[in-house]
């Protein structure tokens, strides 16, 4: 480098992920051979978006910018030789969204450092990038607690001249899950025809939209199992599982430019019969006892209504004494189902024994058994804070990593252990190939102090 022999930017703690509202700190580390002339040495800090609609592509066709501050933190001097270093400090805004890195789209955060030399001598700069999450907490979700459900009715043709209906219907168990819990799935499929269904399959799907002029859709399959079919008249109850692996959440709060959604879907991979069920992926995990305690001041004030509404039935009840009722006797416990055996075991076993297309005992005698495992593409994930995917990183969840999963880990601060998962950091990609959108690097004049 000539007279510069190391010029970076390092993080106090060697920290690499904040939150919105939190400062950011650091020093610039210079070390020069000899004397070196500077009209002065500023940082700058900022935070921004861009999308394209060319795949991979950084030359951005729509940005928008959520931060960008400078300071000088050397004025007009000379640069002695030997080590030198220049600290500093940002507050990063509570309206920044969450870092994400896509196939067509990037929120990027960074510090840079620049150099200014005089006149027709050379300039120097560097940057270092980190990341922002901004959790989302699924309790605060709306209905988050209530299924996620659909129906479909579908007619269809078969032998060029018959035709047939097939009414699917299917829910989940909630609507919000974090990393290493298990989504519910059960799907009751009534096969009005006189032929046998396809395989019915569930898959957890991402949706990524940039919102360029013609809006971009990346469209993802996460994980996916697979049941069996439903013979011609018969219908059938069918119940899996499905994984949750390490994703970005749901939610981009504070980007217009890029939407992330999840979903799960339910088909039949013949006749063509398919519903989604939305759902979403958060980080920090639903509180049973938040979801109690919300339902208790409900029931309380619905009874104190009803008691100020019949004031004379509250006083009569507080006068006369029922005798008490007899507990009934319970009825004879049902002989349990023996299980069918499966050749490939699932991933994530069903508690109970399902019925129906897969796993346990039928409904009706119409349904082969036949289970599949879940398979994960390991190419099938967008960028967040700390996500990283290796071949050989186990699964740090509370289950088993299936087959196929690539086992990332996320570094979330921890707010605390009952909510969320300690997770390792993870050093995040470069993004020194990364297009800087809307302005070039600060420009200076000869009006520093000597």
């Amino acid at each position: 480098m000539g007279k510069l022999q190391e010029f970076n930017i390092t993080f106090d703690k060697n920290k690499d992920v904040y939150s919105p509202g939190e400062s950011i700190s650091g020093t610039v580390s210079i070390k020069v051979g000899q004397l070196l002339q500077c009209k002065a040495i500023k940082v700058n800090c900022n935070g921004f978006c861009g999308i394209t609609s060319k795949e991979n592509d950084t030359a951005w066709t729509l940005e928008e910018q959520y931060f960008n501050s400078t300071i000088s933190v050397a004025d007009k001097g000379t640069l002695k030789q030997g080590e030198h270093t220049f600290p500093f400090k940002f507050l990063i805004p509570e309206s920044a969204p969450t870092s994400f890195e896509g196939n067509y789209g990037r929120i990027i955060y960074r510090v840079r450092a620049f150099i200014n030399t005089p006149r027709f001598a050379k300039d120097y700069n560097t940057e270092k990038a980190f990341y922002l999450l901004c959790l989302l907490n699924l309790n605060k979700v709306p209905d988050i607690w209530e299924p996620s459900s659909s129906a479909v009715t579908q007619q269809f043709t078969y032998l060029l001249v018959k035709t047939g209906t097939v009414v699917l219907k299917a829910q989940t168990d909630l609507k919000g899950y974090t990393q290493g819990q298990i989504i519910q799935v059960l799907a009751q499929i009534h096969n009005q025809s006189g032929k046998s269904t396809g395989n019915m399959a569930a898959s957890l799907m991402q949706r990524v939209t940039y919102e360029t002029k013609r809006p971009t859709h990346d469209v993802r399959t996460i994980a996916e199992v697979e049941g069996g079919v439903v013979k011609a008249g018969k219908e059938s109850e069918w119940k899996e599982q499905i994984i949750v692996p390490p994703l970005p959440q749901s939610s981009l709060i504070g980007c217009d430019l890029i939407k992330m959604d999840y979903y799960v879907k339910v088909c039949l991979k013949s006749p063509d019969v398919m519903l989604m069920l939305p759902i979403h992926i958060g980080n920090v995990s639903l509180d049973k006892k938040l979801h109690s305690s919300k339902k208790a001041p409900a029931a309380c004030s619905a009874e104190d209504t009803q008691e100020s509404a019949n004031p004379a039935s509250t006083s009569t009840t507080n006068t006369l004494t029922l005798p008490p009722h007899p507990v009934p006797k319970p009825g004879p416990r049902p002989t349990p189902r023996s299980r069918a055996s499966s050749h490939n075991p699932h991933s994530a076993p069903p508690a109970d024994s399902p019925q129906g297309a897969e796993g346990g005992a039928p409904m009706n005698d119409g349904l082969p058994n036949k289970r599949q495992s879940q398979l994960v593409s390991p190419n099938a994930f967008s960028y967040a804070p700390g996500l990283f995917f290796s071949q050989n990183q186990q699964h740090n969840g509370p289950s088993p990593a299936p087959p196929g999963s690539t086992g990332a880990t996320a570094p979330y601060p921890p707010e605390s252990s009952a909510s969320l998962m300690p997770t390792p950091l993870i050093l995040p990609p470069d993004y020194g190939a990364s297009a800087y959108p809307q302005e070039p690097p600060p420009s200076y004049d000869d009006s520093f102090n000597t």
